[in-house]
């Protein structure tokens, strides 16, 4: 090999050393097709039902604000219907008592205006001055009492329009209460059925199965803490007409803000199964945990209400032997569950 050739293939080698040693580059990526989006990772089925679950657990509470918004607004309405007939009546007694006035101003006219105290002066029988005394002692309490009760119906009527005003202007605030609550709700459960609705049928119907199984699971661990160790306690004749009346709505839809007969919510079904036993409670599950006598778990019996999770959104009845019947949420029916099945917040007694 000549030196002219060794040089030439010295070159050669180098260039392709260079070409070896040179970073890669890749070939430019096509431009995204205009609309398209990233692909978010899955979730699994447990992720979708604790989402599920979560969002009607918030719709419960909505539910919840939206109840006793309702009930208040009910006493209010009938408050300012109370009010409303007394300013009536405050109204009319007014003028009875301004036209009694008036009929005694006028008689004192038609008597010449000589006011009876002259009268008295000049008269000179002493049996006609004793008689005109009396009566003219008698006109005068009347003439007071009666300016003092026309005074009175006065301020009377200025309370009373004055509590109308403030009624109604609670009335109107509780309104708009459960305009925010039922947005809430109806968005909330959207949301939940917009998510189920994605499922294929057969994953729907694994989502039920794992429901059932994290109560199941749920109310196995309840049984085997000894919660219902002591519990056995017989109810009493007015808790028997509470589960009997609870357990003839098994079957019937649950519809947020429903109280029977055809559907009802948790809270509702609860109240008015009291109300058949003949003791009056209050609407809602929050307003039943704050109001009602509490027991203690392993005391309680048939008939008893248990609250659950730690806003008090939920409630169920104690039937016996570890289960409950409840309303449990939109797209299920009244059934008969586990006590231990959803977090226990705690037990009330309506008849305690």
């Amino acid at each position: 090999m000549n030196r002219r050739r060794r040089v030439t293939v010295a070159i050669t080698a180098v260039c392709a050393l260079t070409v070896l040693a040179a970073p890669a580059h890749a070939a430019p990526a096509p431009a995204p097709t205009p609309g398209a989006t990233a692909r978010l990772p899955e979730k699994s089925l447990e992720e979708v039902r604790a989402e599920i679950e979560a969002l009607y657990r918030q719709a419960a509470s909505a539910t919840d604000a939206y109840n006793l918004a309702e009930e208040q607004a009910k006493k209010q309405s009938a408050e300012i219907v109370k009010l409303s007939r007394a300013i009536v009546d405050g109204q009319e007694k007014i003028e009875e008592l301004k036209r009694r006035a008036g009929a005694a101003a006028r008689a004192q006219y038609r008597n010449g205006g000589i006011p009876e105290e002259a009268k008295l002066v000049l008269t000179d029988d002493p049996q006609l001055f004793l008689e005109g005394a009396n009566r003219l002692a008698q006109g005068q309490k009347a003439t007071k009492d009666l300016l003092a009760e026309l005074q009175q119906r006065q301020e009377d009527l200025e309370t009373y329009t004055g509590d109308a005003s403030a009624e109604w202007t609670r009335l109107e605030a509780n309104r708009a209460r459960q305009a925010r609550a039922k947005k809430l709700i109806t968005e909330k459960i959207a949301a939940a059925e917009k998510l189920e609705s994605r499922l294929e049928a057969a994953e729907r119907e694994r989502l039920r199965l794992l429901e059932r199984q994290a109560q199941s699971n749920a109310q196995a661990a309840w049984l085997a803490s000894g919660a219902l160790k002591e519990a056995g306690h017989g109810a009493s004749a007015q808790g028997e007409e509470a589960v009997a009346f609870a357990m003839a709505q098994v079957g019937k839809p649950y519809v947020w803000g429903a109280e029977g007969p055809d559907a009802y919510d948790c809270s509702g079904l609860t109240q008015r199964a009291w109300g058949a036993a003949g003791r009056g409670i209050p609407r809602t599950s929050q307003e039943q945990w704050r109001l009602l006598p509490k027991v203690a778990v392993q005391d309680m019996r048939p008939g008893d209400l248990i609250i659950y999770f730690d806003d008090a959104s939920h409630v169920g009845m104690y039937i016996g032997n570890g289960s409950m019947v409840h309303a449990p949420r939109p797209g299920r029916h009244i059934t008969v569950s586990g006590a231990g099945s959803i977090p226990i917040l705690g037990v009330v007694r309506p008849d305690k």
